[in-house]
């Protein structure tokens, strides 16, 4: 299963590299659906005003460790969703990188997961869908996924740079084509769920299918003009 499902999405590599650049107008249009004017918003902001103060008080690489952590957990997420067994995760005592193995080849996927998937905001997302009646509801709930939100936007600063072995693996062109759209297709996701659950999700997500369909659209009937 894992060797076919490899196949199907290394196919896929550079059509959705390309989706991801086609999207990208849609993925700014977008932001006029948005609400930045509500207590919400406010809150999700100040959640991530706190992280960044924290930042600054701690030691700049006071969670070094947990990015490393967090890096190797969501190449593993991938692995497994993608039907690969995992074999191992090792973490550098010099915290300057880390290891996971699993069986077989791999796909590009489990390779640049880390550099656009919010794993811990994406399990914080759930905990508060399956336990929303035991979190404390209001403006809380917004603050710590700003928070969290803050915590994903510095990793993934941090970790994007020319020296990534991932990034020799998948190709530069490649990344450069698909990782800033993927980027904001993910971050205005949780800002969607930050305003009203996967319900605000599910309609972010058409409303940019629709947006794309109609960009396309005009593309196209400029050269068949």
């Amino acid at each position: 299963m894992d060797r076919w499902l490899d196949f199907i999405l290394n196919l896929l590599k550079w059509p959705v590299a390309v989706l991801m650049v086609l999207v990208l107008p849609a993925l700014i249009h977008v932001l006029d659906y948005f609400s930045f004017t509500n207590l919400r918003f406010f809150a999700f902001l100040a959640g991530a005003f706190l992280y960044l103060a924290l930042k600054i008080v701690a030691s700049s690489r006071s969670n070094v460790s947990m990015q490393i952590l967090a890096h190797e957990f969501t190449h593993i997420f991938f692995a497994l969703l993608t039907f690969h067994k995992v074999f191992h995760i090792h973490l550098n005592m010099d915290e300057s990188g880390g290891a996971m193995g699993f069986k077989g080849n791999g796909n590009w996927l489990i390779t640049i997961a880390p550099y656009f998937f919010p794993l811990f905001l994406f399990f914080l997302m759930l905990g508060i869908t399956f336990f929303s009646e035991k979190f404390p509801e209001g403006l809380l709930i917004n603050g710590i996924l700003g928070y969290f939100f803050a915590y994903h936007l510095e990793s993934i600063f941090v970790q994007i740079h020319g020296e990534q072995p991932d990034f020799h693996e998948v190709g530069f062109s490649f990344c450069l084509m698909f990782l800033p759209g993927a980027n904001m297709l993910m971050c205005l996701a949780v800002l969607a769920f930050n305003n009203g659950g996967w319900v605000s999700v599910q309609k972010y997500f058409y409303i940019v299918y629709r947006l794309t369909q109609q960009n396309l659209a005009q593309v196209l009937s400029f050269f068949t003009m």
